[in-house]
């Protein structure tokens, strides 16, 4: 098989096995199961089942099977799978934060080890603290129908296309399987959503959105930066809400609908004008971050605070539009 038969193979079968197991997985009992019934802090109305993480992860393991994705990429997939089981059983029954913590952490610093080998202490610390915030973070914004599919459909195909210039056919591979099992996931969660992905689906993407991010940099296909502005979107929202509530002190462990994401729909926005919005911003974040990769120091920089400039007026703009909440109440984040 060659390398562009390889990688077509890759979209195809995991767009086609994940769309066929989420189908037959929506007939299931697991489907009741794991359904996700609102309380106070939800943005849905009704009991959704939580499946689509598992359709996800069928799909790109089909694909994986049909590639013979080898090497790092293969082994961060290892790696996500394992926080999959992890992760279903806390969608199944909601486990102790300290058992989903450690089960992170510790995915974080095999991944560090694996996508960066023989790198400083620094280095190390720095990555498994970034791996370990991305994992949880992207479980955050998973609170919003087609919000969290369509990051991981837009921000790991910018990763195939940039790991295919540059020859990292593995990771290519796999980050194109992983875009395609999210676009046919986004099938069934573009708002109305008929399935969300759970916390089996959007902790192993987060996990691998940061891990091949690392493994991506450190095998010299894109700059340091070029993760951090493909999935800015999301870490943005994530970060600048987390520090504002430690400033406030809040409790931020407590379930919230202070994300900006959130409050948008909170002051009146539907659920599909959100994810239309949502994704022209994941895409053009994307572009420019794909445009400029291989460019000069200074359009580089240019770029990013370019994007910094943008982050901050519209954080501004929802904040007069949309105030804050209180504190929040008791319980899990939606989604």
């Amino acid at each position: 098989m060659s390398a562009e038969e390889g990688i077509t193979a890759a979209i195809v079968v995991a767009a086609l096995a994940a769309a066929i197991a989420i189908a037959l997985l929506r007939r299931t009992a697991w489907a009741q199961r794991l359904a996700d019934h609102p309380n106070e802090r939800s943005l849905h109305q009704r009991p959704t089942p939580r499946i689509g993480g598992l359709g996800i992860a069928i799909g790109v393991a089909a694909a994986v099977a049909t590639t013979g994705v080898t090497g790092v990429a293969l082994a961060l997939l290892g790696i996500a799978l394992a926080l999959l089981f992890v992760s279903a059983a806390d969608d199944h029954r909601s486990l102790p934060a300290s058992v989903r913590l450690s089960a992170h952490f510790a995915a974080a610093a095999v991944a560090a080890a694996v996508a960066a080998p023989g790198a400083g202490a620094v280095v190390l610390v720095a990555a498994i603290l970034t791996i370990a915030w991305m994992t949880n973070l992207y479980n955050f914004m998973d609170g919003a129908d087609g919000l969290a599919g369509g990051m991981s459909c837009l921000g790991f195909a910018a990763y195939a296309l940039a790991a295919w210039a540059f020859g990292e056919v593995a990771l290519a591979f796999a980050c194109a399987a992983v875009a395609a099992a999210s676009a046919a996931f986004l099938w069934q969660n573009f708002p109305p959503a008929r399935v969300f992905m759970g916390d089996a689906g959007s902790i192993p993407l987060g996990f691998l959105a940061a891990a091949f991010g690392l493994a991506g940099w450190r095998a010299g296909a894109w700059p340091a930066w070029f993760p951090a502005l493909v999935f800015s979107p999301f870490i943005v929202d994530a970060s600048v809400t987390l520090a504002r509530r430690l400033a406030a002190r809040e409790r931020v462990w407590l379930a919230h609908r202070s994300h900006y994401y959130q409050r948008l729909v909170l002051s009146g926005w539907s659920r599909r004008r959100l994810a239309l919005a949502a994704y022209s911003l994941m895409a053009a974040a994307g572009a420019s971050a794909l445009a400029v990769r291989r460019e000069g120091f200074l359009l580089q920089c240019g770029t990013i605070i370019t994007w910094a400039a943008v982050y901050a007026l519209l954080l501004v703009a929802i904040d007069r539009r949309a105030p804050r909440e209180g504190p929040g109440a008791p319980g899990r984040p939606a989604g």
